[in-house]
C-alpha cells in the first residue's frame, strides 16, 4: 500500500469512531496520524518496524496497524468500524463538509442511511429540525450532496495517468508487432475522467498476460471491451485492424462536440496513420488536448492553431511552499531539487500570517526567511530563488500585511483561503480588489475549487481577467491534479486579452514540483503557448517582468 493509502485509512478510521463517538483520545492520535504519514516521503512500506515506530507520533499501536496495512492490506480494527457501520453512512462521511457528528446526527434522529435518503429528507426540509442545522446548512448539505453523487465514480487525471501509462506499456511489451495507445479522454488529458481508454491495432483481444487477463474484459460492442484494473479503475479497449489505426485513433480520441464540428466540413477517411486525416482536409494536425469541442476546428480552418506549450519550456517553479508553512521540505531542499531538475530559479512562496491553520508566515519569520534566501543565492548562484509569499486575500479584497512589508517581497501570489461561501459579485469583487492592489504579481488558484471534492465559489472570470489584463496581473493554473485552476477553457479569452498565465505547482514537497505535468497537460488543453507562459520565461526576464509591475 502506498502512504496516502496508509493515511487515508487511519482518517477513515478516526471518522468512525468519531460517527461511534468513541474515546476522543484515540481518535486524535488517528487523525494525527493521517496528517504524519500522508507527508513522509519514504514508503512506509519498505521502512524497518522500529524506523516506523520511530516517527513522531506513531507508538506502538499504530504502528503494529500500519505493519497489518502493508502486509496484508487491511486493518483488523478498521474492518470492525466499517462492519457496524452502514454502506450509505460510509459513504455520508467521504462528503466534503459533512462530518461524522452532523453524520451522526441524522443517522440516529432522522433514522437515514443513504445518501438518497438524506436528500429526500432535505427536500422535505426535515433537517430543520435537527439540532445545529438551519436552512444554510440544509441548503449548503444538498449542494455538496448533489456534488458527491455527479463526481463520485469520476478520478482526477493525476490519479490515473500513470495506471494508464503502464497498461499501455505492459501491451506493447506483450504485443511488440501492435501498434498500442491511450485515446478518448484520457489522451485528451481532460482534468477528470471516468475511466482509461485504450486502442489496440489488432482484431482479437491478446491473451496470456496475467496483468491484462486482471481486466476480465467483457464485450460492450463491435470492437469494444470494457473491464476494470484490480483497485477497480474502469478501462474500455478499443480494437482495430491494423489499416484502421489512424481512423479510429482520431473518433476515439475525439469528444462528440470535436467530432461533430469536424464532421461537418470534412469525411475521416480510413487511414493507417492519424495525421493523414488533417492533411486530406488541408488542416495542420490539431493536438489530442484540444480536440475538446468546436473551436480547435475554427482555429485549424484558419490556419491559426498556437505552437502549444510542452513541459520542456517551462523555466521556473512559481509557487512552492517550505517548512517555513506548511510544506514538508527545507528551502535550500526545495531549490537544491529545482536546480537537479533542470529549472533556472524557484519563486518561494509560503503562507501569509492570516494562514494561521497552514503555519502562516510572521513578520519575523519573513524576515527570517528572506536572510536565508539571500545566503541560499550567494551559494547556488546562477541559480536564483525569489522571495515570495502566497498572501491571503482578505475578505475585503486586500492583502495580507502591512504595506512596508509587501515592499519587501519580490513576487506576491494573491489567493482566497477562507470565506468561500460567497456569490458570484462578491466573489469577483473581493478577487478584483486584490487584483487592484499594485504588490499584486499573480492571481492564485482563482475558483478555489478542488476538482472532485469543492466547487469553486462562482465569478465573473470575463470581469476578472480583464482586471488582470488592466492591472498587468498574471493568472495562476495551478498544477495541482487537485485544482487545474484557471480552467482551461478561460485560456483562450486570457490570451486574447494578453494575460500572462503562469504554470505553478503549488508544490508542498520536492516531488511535489512534478505537478507541473498535470498543468501544462491542461494549459495545452486551452491552447496556451510558451509565448504567453509566464515561467516559460528565463530568470532575467522574469525577474525583468515583475520589476516593471512595481515601476
Amino acid at each position: 500500500m502506498t502512504n496516502k493509502a496508509i493515511a487515508q485509512a487511519f482518517q477513515e478510521l478516526a471518522n468512525l469512531m468519531e460517527l461511534h463517538q468513541e474515546n476522543p483520545f484515540k481518535i486524535r492520535s488517528y487523525q494525527n496520524a493521517y496528517i504524519t504519514l500522508r507527508k513522509l516521503t519514504e514508503p512506509l512500506s519498505e521502512m524497518s518496524v522500529e524506523d516506523i515506530s520511530a516517527i513522531k507520533g506513531v507508538g506502538a499501536a499504530i504502528s503494529g496497524k500500519i505493519q497489518e496495512l502493508v502486509q496484508f492490506g487491511k486493518m483488523e480494527t478498521l474492518e470492525k468500524y466499517r462492519a457496524k457501520t452502514p454502506e450509505g453512512i460510509q459513504e455520508m462521511l467521504m462528503v466534503k463538509g459533512f462530518g461524522p457528528k452532523k453524520v451522526q446526527v441524522v443517522w440516529q434522529d432522522l433514522g437515514v442511511e443513504s445518501i438518497g435518503e438524506l436528500l429526500y429528507a432535505i427536500n422535505e426540509n426535515r433537517l430543520l429540525e435537527l439540532k445545529g442545522f438551519g436552512a444554510k446548512t440544509q441548503e449548503e448539505l444538498r449542494r455538496q450532496l448533489s456534488y458527491f453523487q455527479r463526481t463520485k465514480h469520476q478520478f482526477h487525471y493525476g490519479a490515473l495517468i500513470g495506471t494508464a501509462e503502464a497498461l499501455v506499456r505492459d501491451l506493447q511489451e506483450a504485443l511488440p508487432e501492435t501498434l498500442v495507445s491511450l485515446t478518448g479522454a484520457i489522451r485528451r488529458c481532460d482534468n477528470v475522467l471516468d475511466g482509461i481508454d485504450i486502442l489496440i491495432g489488432q482484431e482479437t483481444l491478446p491473451a496470456g498476460n496475467a496483468q491484462w487477463d486482471t481486466l476480465q474484459l467483457t464485450l460492450a460492442g463491435e470492437g469494444t471491451w470494457k473491464g476494470s484494473t484490480a483497485d477497480e479503475i474502469p478501462v474500455t479497449v478499443h480494437l482495430c485492424a491494423p489499416e484502421q489505426w489512424g481512423s479510429r485513433l482520431f473518433t476515439t480520441t475525439g469528444s462528440p462536440s470535436f467530432l461533430q464540428a469536424f464532421t461537418q466540413e470534412f469525411s475521416i477517411p480510413t487511414v493507417a496513420v492519424e495525421d493523414e486525416i488533417f492533411r486530406l482536409a488541408g488542416l495542420p494536425a490539431i493536438a489530442p488536448e484540444m480536440r475538446e469541442d468546436d473551436w480547435s476546428v475554427a482555429l485549424a480552418k484558419a490556419h491559426n492553431l498556437p505552437a502549444l506549450l510542452v513541459e520542456k519550456d517551462i523555466r521556473g517553479v512559481v509557487h512552492a511552499h517550505s517548512t517555513y508553512s506548511d510544506g514538508i521540505h527545507t528551502v535550500a531542499e526545495m531549490a537544491a531539487y529545482s536546480r537537479a531538475q533542470g529549472f533556472d530559479y524557484l519563486v518561494m512562496t509560503d503562507h501569509s500570517q492570516a494562514a494561521f491553520y497552514a503555519n502562516g508566515l510572521s513578520v519575523e519569520r519573513v524576515l527570517a526567511q528572506h536572510a536565508e534566501i539571500d545566503q541560499l543565492n550567494r551559494e547556488l548562484a546562477p541559480f536564483r530563488i525569489f522571495k515570495g509569499i502566497e498572501s491571503d486575500i482578505l475578505s475585503d479584497g486586500s492583502l495580507d500585511y502591512e504595506e512596508e512589508i509587501l515592499q519587501q517581497f519580490e513576487v506576491i501570489i494573491a489567493s482566497v483561503h477562507s470565506g468561500l461561501k460567497m456569490d458570484r459579485e462578491k466573489a469577483t469583487q473581493r478577487i478584483v480588489r486584490a487584483v487592484e492592489n499594485p504588490y499584486t504579481h499573480i492571481l492564485g488558484h482563482p475558483t478555489g475549487r478542488l476538482l472532485l471534492s469543492r466547487e469553486g465559489y462562482p465569478l465573473d472570470h470575463r470581469r476578472i481577467i480583464d482586471a488582470c489584463a488592466a492591472n498587468g496581473v498574471a493568472i495562476e493554473l495551478n498544477a495541482s491534479p487537485y485544482r487545474l485552476d484557471l480552467d482551461w477553457s478561460w485560456i483562450p479569452y486570457a490570451l486574447e486579452k494578453e494575460v500572462w498565465i503562469s504554470i505553478n505547482p503549488d508544490a508542498h514537497s520536492r516531488e511535489g514540483i512534478h505537478d507541473i505535468r498535470f498543468g501544462v497537460c491542461s494549459a495545452r488543453k486551452g491552447g496556451l503557448p510558451a509565448a504567453s507562459c509566464l515561467n516559460a520565461l528565463d530568470a532575467a526576464a522574469f525577474a525583468t517582468l515583475i520589476q516593471r509591475k512595481r515601476q
